[in-house]
């Protein structure tokens, strides 16, 4: 560590300040966000702090560390820094991320921090120069994951939004349906059919996008079915007839240490709340899925939670993955991949309306497997998977490139901000990760 590195408190470096009550009931319309210890709560119409300000959670959940970058109202669930004495912002932030608050805990039932016991933490600091690329450094990373992240969420909004368009809307078929129909082609003996009434019509022109080739893939006429009036030709069916088989999951014995920790991921209902799964918090052996209810399905399987709180809630595995029984794994017939997913993510509320149980709300495999939904033609279903197979391939690439760089981050920053490791070193690394 270099001479120009300093031994002091956590106090000398900045001045923790416990967060303010807002009741919802006082809370006005506003852009002003509203932080908790987990992050934005809400939004009011004044801020008593000024941007940039760090917040780390003091009661419920401690720690963890959020830096704002606009001004904002801090809850009494948390602690926010009133004073950074002269030190960079944000490496204060990165400071207090590398912090082990778990041993300062001062609650008896609910986790909690008092900011008296932090100030007095032993701590090294460098110079604000030194502080201030140490910040840039890191903060590089985090705009990079926070970009890739961004980007999928558009990736995501796209690929919905064509679903609906076609699948929902039916808006090829609407198009066609007002066409001069070929021979042979029920448009009837004028040539073409009423118009369909549309439930959201599009902006003059907007329909016009879509190739030739892929609109002629469509139907130019509409028929009555138990959902409705759907294109003609399209079937209703279940989620099953999507898929190659429907599983649930199954847990290893927690009591035999060969089927854990291992290096096959492991899901849980609760990590089914990201739409993307890339990684897993648990691990187990080849030996544990080999000898026990645990199945290990492939990259593109769909997977809907079924117990709890995340009942309905789904994502799609971007690797081979197995899961808890609270899971149900959809495997999807081919090219029914992207089709699958989005249909089953619309169809969340609806399948968590179908769950029961008085203690806890669950659904099943029969009840997932059974749900009905409207099919398209295979050939309409491997157009769509054409379009937005590609964009989801893009979307796990994102994932995987952001997990990457989140896992070279959180290992940097404890040995930057300790001075155990010097920038050049630092820079070399990433480097190297990039090429």
């Amino acid at each position: 560590m270099s001479s120009e590195w300093i031994e002091t408190t956590l106090g000398d470096i900045l001045t923790l300040q416990r967060g303010m009550d807002l009741p919802v009931q006082d809370r006005k319309n506003g852009n002003v966000p509203i932080i908790a210890s987990n992050g934005i709560t809400g939004y009011h119409n004044h801020a008593p702090v000024k941007a940039p300000g760090v917040v780390i959670g003091r009661s419920g959940s401690i720690g963890g560390g959020q830096f704002i970058e606009c001004d904002f109202w801090p809850l009494n669930t948390t602690l926010w820094v009133k004073d950074f004495k002269g030190n960079d912002p944000r490496f204060c932030y990165y400071l207090l991320r590398s912090v082990d608050f778990s041993g300062l805990n001062a609650g008896s039932g609910v986790p909690t921090l008092n900011r008296n016991h932090l100030h007095p933490m032993p701590m090294v600091c460098p110079p604000v120069s030194e502080q201030k690329q140490i910040s840039s450094l890191l903060g590089a990373l985090d705009d990079r994951i926070t970009l890739l992240r961004e980007t999928n969420t558009t990736l995501e909004a796209i690929a919905q939004a064509l679903f609906k368009s076609w699948f929902v809307d039916f808006d090829p078929a609407r198009a066609n349906a007002l066409l001069p129909s070929p021979c042979g082609r029920g448009g009837g003996g004028e040539g073409k059919q009423a118009p369909i009434p549309h439930p959201n019509p599009l902006p003059q022109g907007e329909g016009a996008v879509l190739p030739p080739e892929i609109s002629a893939l469509f139907p130019d006429s509409f028929e009555e079915s138990e959902l409705g009036l759907v294109p003609r030709g399209w079937k209703v069916g279940n989620l099953e007839a999507c898929c190659v088989r429907v599983e649930s999951g199954g847990t290893p014995k927690r009591t035999v240490a060969d089927y854990w920790n291992g290096t096959i991921s492991w899901l849980t209902s609760g990590e089914v709340r990201n739409p993307m799964v890339l990684d897993t918090k648990e691990a187990i052996t080849l030996l544990g899925v080999k000898e026990s209810s645990a199945k290990l399905w492939p990259e593109g399987t769909t997977v809907v939670a079924m117990y709890g709180a995340t009942a309905g809630e789904v994502c799609l595995l971007a690797q081979p993955t197995t899961a808890n029984q609270a899971c149900c794994g959809l495997i999807p017939l081919k090219n029914f991949r992207a089709f699958l997913f989005f249909c089953v993510r619309r169809e969340r509320e609806n399948l968590a309306s179908k769950s029961s149980g008085s203690a806890q709300q669950n659904l099943n495999k029969g009840l997932v497997s059974e749900h009905k939904i409207l099919i398209p033609s295979d050939i309409i279903v491997a157009a769509y998977e054409s379009i937005i197979g590609e964009l989801l391939n893009g979307w796990i690439a994102n994932e995987k490139q952001a997990q990457t760089l989140a896992t070279l981050r959180d290992t940097l920053l404890p040995r930057l901000i300790s001075g155990q490791l010097r920038l050049p070193e630092a820079e070399a690394g990433i480097m190297e990760t990039s090429t």
